[in-house]
């Protein structure tokens, strides 16, 4: 349908012979899909990601939206193994004690303290023993 469609990009209408369709209602320039973030080209061989009307790139859009660590802050995949202490999550690599620096595992005892993972043996037992 080039000539019908208006390009989500820039607004103008699309007479070029090629159009890309993002999503059944979102229609672009080949040249205007890109990036909001780096304005890397987003085609047939780069994953698109949509937010808020905006297209982006799969590392942009991972970085800005993922889910990310609650001790280092920084995004990792949904493919990634977790741990999960209340509504934080880390992946394993920073699931350790904030004291002494060694891996929690799975039945592990811990406490957690803001966002701050302490072992046993650095938190000390339960208050009623």
């Amino acid at each position: 349908r080039p000539g019908l469609a208006l390009c989500a990009g820039c607004g103008g209408r699309i007479q070029d012979p090629f159009l890309l369709r993002v999503s059944p209602d979102l229609e672009w320039h080949v040249a205007c899909l890109k990036c909001a973030e780096c304005g890397q080209p987003l085609d047939e061989t780069c994953t698109c990601f949509l937010r808020d009307g905006k297209a982006y790139c799969k590392r942009d859009y991972s970085r800005l939206f993922g889910i990310k660590c609650a001790q280092c802050r920084a995004a990792f995949s949904s493919s990634d193994l977790v741990m999960r202490a209340r509504d934080h999550v880390y992946p394993l690599e920073c699931f350790r004690c904030a004291a002494c620096g060694r891996q929690l595992l799975p039945g592990d005892q811990f406490c957690l303290r803001e966002r701050d993972l302490l072992c046993r043996a650095d938190h000390g037992p339960p208050p009623d023993g």
